[in-house]
C-alpha cells in the first residue's frame, strides 16, 4: 500500500495557515498564491531550499523578503501543513500490525520532510519513505511511480496508491498501480475490506 500524506494522513494545508503565509509575505492573497503554486515544484523535488524558494517567490512579485522574513514564512509555511488526522494514524497503525506492507509517497519540501521525520514515530511504520525532496520526482511525474515500484521491488499491479488528488491517482494506474481516489478513512476502509474479499 502506498499512501499520499497530505490530503490523507496529514491534513490539507489549513485556512489559518494560509491566511498566515500571505500576511507574512504582506502580499496580497490571489497574486502570493499564485506565485506560491507556480514555483513550487522545484522546492517539492529538492532542486532547491527554503531560502531560495522564498526568494524566487519574491522576484516573481516584484518584492523582497530579507533573511528574518523568509525564516517566517518558512516557519508559516511548516505551520499551515502540520496538522495530523488522528484517525488515519490509527488506520496505519492497525495496518502495520496486520503486517500490511506500507509506503508513503509525498510531495514535500526538505524543511516540512525534516519537520515530519523528526516529530512523528508513526512515519516509521512505512518501510518506504518517497519524500520527493528526497528522490527528486514529484507527483503526478511518472518517475515519481516507479522510483516507489523500485525501490517496493513489486509488480506495479501488487500495488495499491491511495491519495486525495484524481490526476495523482491517474498517473499511478498509468503505470500499472492500482489506485483508490481518497475521501474518508471509512471509505478506504471499505475498499480494503473489498479488496480483501476477492
Amino acid at each position: 500500500m502506498l499512501f499520499d500524506l497530505f490530503g490523507v494522513i496529514a491534513r490539507p494545508q489549513s485556512a489559518e495557515g494560509k491566511d498566515r503565509l500571505s500576511r507574512t509575505a504582506g502580499v496580497s492573497a490571489p497574486a502570493f498564491w499564485d506565485a506560491y503554486w507556480a514555483l513550487r515544484p522545484p522546492y517539492d523535488r529538492g532542486e532547491i531550499r527554503g531560502p531560495g524558494y522564498w526568494r524566487r517567490v519574491a522576484d516573481s512579485l516584484g518584492t523582497h523578503f530579507d533573511d528574518h522574513r523568509i525564516a517566517e514564512l518558512i516557519e508559516a509555511d511548516i505551520a499551515g501543513w502540520s496538522a495530523v488526522d488522528d484517525t488515519m494514524v490509527s488506520l496505519i497503525e492497525e495496518l502495520a500490525a496486520q503486517g500490511r506492507r506500507l509506503a508513503l509517497l509525498s510531495n514535500i519540501p526538505e524543511e516540512l520532510a525534516s519537520y515530519y521525520q523528526a516529530r512523528h514515530t508513526w512515519l516509521n511504520h512505512f518501510q518506504i519513505r518517497a519524500f520527493s525532496c528526497h528522490i527528486g520526482h514529484a507527483k503526478p511525474e511518472p518517475d515519481a511511480y516507479r522510483w516507489c515500484r523500485q525501490a517496493l521491488r513489486e509488480e506495479p499491479d501488487r500495488i495499491l496508491f491511495i491519495d486525495d488528488r484524481q490526476d495523482n491517482v491517474r498517473a499511478a494506474e498509468a503505470i500499472g498501480m492500482r489506485g483508490h481516489l481518497f475521501t474518508t478513512s471509512t471509505r478506504l476502509r471499505e475498499h480494503l475490506a473489498q479488496e480483501a474479499a476477492r
